[in-house]
Parts: C-alpha cells; structure tokens; sequence
C-alpha cells in the first residue's frame, strides 16, 4: 500500500535499523522504544489485521520475536500485536511488537481489566466458538 509506512519501510524508501529480513518477514528497533530492545516483527504482506495475512506470511514472526528476545537478553518481556484503532493499532499493518520489560517503568505498561467469572456465559461462548476453531 503506497501510503503505509511499514510499506515503504520494507521497500527501503524510508531507513531502519533491520535486524532480520527474509522473503516475508522483516525485524527492526523501533524508534519510538518503550523500553531499550523494542522492536518490531511485521510481514511483508500488506494487511491491516492478523485475519489479513496468510498463515505462511506468519509462520516466522514468533521464531524471530523469540530470537530477539534471546539477542537482546531481554528476561522479561511482552509479545504485543493490535488489531484496529479500538485496540491502540496505530499503523495499519500487521505488526508484532517486541518489547523488553526491564522494570515497573519502563517497557510496556498495562491494566487487565478482568471480568467477574459467570460459568454459564462462557458454556455459551464456548458451544459458540468451538466448533467454528
């Protein structure tokens, strides 16, 4: 896609500090860091959602993540990859953020806003969901 930044990342119209690249997938630092290591994992295949990308474009983002993670020496850590500006997508391409977790003020900070337990809600979701899986 013309206008998209990772677009024109992958395509070497704009820099980045790549730590891996193949046929489909591409690792750089990102520039923005929440934390020192950030980086990003994104499949060269243009898609705003994960439901977007074909499953053989993904098959290396968490192989790659994990080797990050490994490189970078990072001990604790958040694998993080939105969908759509109501889950805080900012760029419309599939990306996967790797994000090392140093201490309580750096990396990636979040709440989990869990919901009161109802068996009989997720018996219903569960008869819903399975047999679509």
């Amino acid at each position: 896609m013309a206008s998209c930044i990772f677009c024109k990342i992958i395509k070497g119209d704009i820099p980045c500090f790549k730590l891996f690249e193949s046929d489909k997938t591409l690792a750089f630092l990102d520039i923005n860091p929440l934390s020192r290591g950030h980086a990003l994992v994104i499949p060269k295949f243009h898609g705003e959602k994960l439901t977007d990308i074909p499953d053989e474009h993904l098959a290396e983002i968490l192989p790659i993540a994990k080797r990050l993670v490994v490189a970078t020496g990072a001990e604790e850590y958040n694998i993080l990859q939105n969908n759509g500006r109501g889950a805080h997508q900012e760029v419309g391409h599939v990306h996967f953020h790797m994000i090392p977790k140093p201490n309580a003020k750096e990396g990636l900070g979040i709440s989990w806003p869990q919901q009161p337990t109802d068996m009989d809600k997720i018996k219903a979701l569960f008869d819903e969901v399975k047999p679509k899986v």
